[in-house]
């Protein structure tokens, strides 16, 4: 083999590496699908998005589509929003939506509601077609303390201008259910609430409740109303249950007080009766002085004993006649 030869040779290999590693780096077939698309794009640009790590079939095939749905969307931004950590298919996907809608959306708004966290198809999707919202059974008490509970179902429509920053669902439930609730309470009858249901309905639409949310409320409309408790009552009978409890302890600081004063009485009269025992004492004393003194004699004090001891037993008689009167007499 000549050196002509296996020059030709290492020529041809040296090509078919070079293809090789031009084929694995840069994505010609989607340069040639964007070609056939009519998406003119420069094979350097997509050079340029693998040197930035980027992914060229993430951002050309949205590309593509958007292209073919008529709008007028640029590599720039859509590789931009896709370095940001953006999802560009379904940035697209709601661009085309809004198009056909008649829906008035940038591109800049989009990605923005993207990168906000929020499904921006599905609020493009709201838009169109208007979701039900429904509410737990939200209780309400009328004046006249019957408890009431309702249940609504809120229409909405996604409100495009108000998306980065307004509200979520649970803001617009809980409005909502305030709104219920105010309604009832300031119904004088539980009836009129059962017989107009809509007044609630009216009520609460009238007071803005969508302002500062992501969302229009449309309508909204009581699915169901039941009858709870009658707090009221409940109430009074609680009212009544404390008032007993409490009278119950003035009745019993009464008993108390009245226990104290008793006892107190009881020490009185035995300090009186001390007193007397004490008064006592002094008697046989002043007896001794007397005869001391002169002042009585012996017989007078022997007369003193005689009665003394007539009076004790008198004292002890009567109280074996009271015991005999007492005893039952027995029967055969």
């Amino acid at each position: 083999m000549d050196a002509g030869t296996i020059l030709i040779l290492l020529a041809i290999a040296l090509g078919i590496i070079v293809l090789a590693v031009l084929f694995t780096f840069v994505p010609v077939m989607l340069w040639v699908s964007a070609l056939a698309a009519g998406v003119r794009i420069s094979i350097f640009t997509l050079i340029g998005m693998r040197l930035r790590r980027v992914i060229p079939s993430r951002v050309i095939n949205p590309l593509i589509k958007a292209s073919k749905a008529g709008l007028n969307v640029t590599i720039n931004q859509l590789e931009s929003h896709y370095l940001a950590g953006g999802n560009i298919d379904r940035v697209v996907n709601a661009l085309i939506a809004a198009h056909r809608a008649n829906i008035e959306l940038s591109f800049e708004r989009c990605a923005a509601i993207d990168l906000a966290g929020r499904d921006v198809l599905d609020a493009v999707q709201m838009s169109v077609n208007p979701k039900v919202i429904e509410t737990p059974f939200i209780a309400g008490v009328a004046m006249n303390g019957i408890e009431v509970k309702a249940k609504a179902r809120i229409t909405v429509r996604a409100n495009i201008e108000r998306l980065v920053g307004g509200a979520g669902e649970e803001t617009v439930i809980a409005r909502v259910g305030e709104g219920i609730v105010s309604t009832i309470g300031s119904s004088e009858d539980h009836k009129k609430v059962l017989e107009n249901p809509d007044l609630i309905s009216q009520t609460v639409l009238t007071k803005g409740l969508d302002a500062g949310t992501a969302f229009e409320i449309l309508s909204i409309d009581i699915a169901d109303v039941d009858i709870g408790k009658n707090i009221g009552a409940e109430l009074q009978t609680e009212q009544a249950d404390a008032d007993k409890k409490i009278a119950q302890a003035k009745a019993e600081e009464r008993r108390a007080m009245a226990v104290a004063n008793e006892q107190e009485m009881k020490a009185k009269v035995q300090e009186m009766r001390a007193k007397v025992v004490e008064s006592e004492a002094e008697v046989p004393l002043a007896m001794a002085e007397a005869l001391r003194a002169g002042n009585i004699g012996v017989m007078d004090y022997m007369n003193f004993k005689n009665i003394d001891a007539d009076t004790d037993m008198r004292e002890s008689i009567g109280k074996m006649t009271g015991d005999a009167k007492e005893k039952p007499k027995n029967t055969k």
